[in-house]
């Protein structure tokens, strides 16, 4: 599929087919990322809490932290960073749940396939936890699904415009 994209003042044309294998990488470490911010927030606290009782308890180390640099606030600088990200994708996810006329359905696929806490261990497994939101859902109409679901998701992500207008920006842009 292609789509167009505006840089600066000039339309350019581009594969959109990237945009659809991003998302799929991103939701497959969906979990990943999750767990990994949790934990980094705990640690985060436990590093603020030893700092702050170092800084009370010895002027030495207070006037090391001040002169030094402070190694917790880049980790919170990088921390922060990456919540905004789960959020900005957390909202997405929302948005198409609400607003598609599918959402409801492509949402359900998502969370099992890759946004639960627990990796369910295989295809049948995420097909049974389906099927109290999804009737009848075969695997093969599952993959497909699924295909459809990332694609409405990284849309909404990245942004859209219809196939039928491509070829507008095509010979707009004299390719």
């Amino acid at each position: 599929e292609i789509a167009s994209c505006l840089v600066g003042s000039e339309m350019c044309i581009r594969d959109r087919s990237t945009h659809y294998h991003n998302t799929r990488t991103f939701l497959n470490k969906y979990r990943d990322i999750s767990w990994i911010l949790e934990v980094s927030d705990l640690n985060l606290q436990k590093e603020f809490k030893t700092t702050y009782e170092l800084f009370t308890d010895s002027p030495l180390v207070a006037s090391e932290v001040k002169d030094g640099g402070n190694p917790p606030e880049n980790y919170t600088y990088a921390l922060v960073r990456s919540k905004k990200m789960m959020q900005l994708t957390d909202t997405a996810i929302d948005l198409m749940r609400r607003k598609h006329k599918k959402g409801e359905f492509y949402y359900w696929i998502l969370y099992y396939a890759y946004l639960s806490p627990q990796e369910l261990q295989n295809v049948e497994e995420i097909i049974d936890q389906l099927r109290p939101h999804i009737r009848d859902i075969s695997t093969r109409t599952y993959y497909r699904k699924r295909k459809e679901a990332v694609e409405v998701l990284s849309s909404v992500l990245w942004g859209y415009t219809a196939q039928d207008s491509a070829g507008i920006v095509r010979e707009f842009c004299g390719q």
